[in-house]
């Protein structure tokens, strides 16, 4: 299992604009589409990785409880012809199995992923309502195998500060889990 850190991508980073489809409903989404007033979550992730499966169901509580004041998207960039676990019909039936209410859109050229600098999975971004990067980073302290509770501590913090106005100073952690597959 690789341990491949975040880039940590400059925070204030403008956040790039897409078009992918989206696996729970075979619809095209477009990041104006995605990006809320108050502020969104762009999450890549993937069905095979450990580190995702690990925290999957703290990200779903986490989308719950916030989705109605920031929005979240989850994005999927990993190569399906050498891993066809990851493909978008077992998006979807991941997507439906874990009753995820947020868009799961394949990226299939891989370009969103290389845009937003994304490293792993699974990998943060969270924006504020000016499309501004504020928050990159991981989740948890929490990791396959080493038997810290998944609370999700820092992302909910981070989503927190952000919805009361507060400014975001506490140290952010490279998120760690499984390099994008790339083609």
């Amino acid at each position: 299992m690789a341990r491949t850190p975040s880039n940590m991508v400059k925070l204030g980073t403008l956040a790039p604009n897409f078009e992918l489809l989206n696996t729970t409903n075979d619809e095209l989404v477009s990041s104006e589409q995605i990006f809320n007033k108050n502020g969104t979550m762009v999450m890549f992730i993937c069905n095979h990785c450990p580190f995702v499966i690990h925290v999957l169901d703290e990200i779903i509580s986490i989308s719950n409880k916030f989705k109605d004041e920031i929005s979240f998207v989850a994005i999927s960039s990993n190569d399906i012809v050498n891993y066809p676990q990851d493909s978008p019909d077992l998006m979807k039936k991941l997507a439906l199995e874990k009753k995820i209410s947020f868009p799961y859109l394949y990226d299939e050229t891989q370009q969103v992923a290389k845009k937003y600098d994304a490293a792993c999975t699974p990998d943060f971004f969270l924006y504020d309502k000016n499309q501004k990067l504020v928050y990159r980073g991981q989740l948890d302290n929490s990791r396959p195998g080493n038997d810290i509770p998944v609370t999700g501590s820092d992302l909910r913090n981070a989503i927190s500060l952000l919805l009361k106005g507060d400014k975001l100073d506490f140290n952010q952690k490279p998120s760690i889990g499984c390099n994008i597959k790339w083609k």
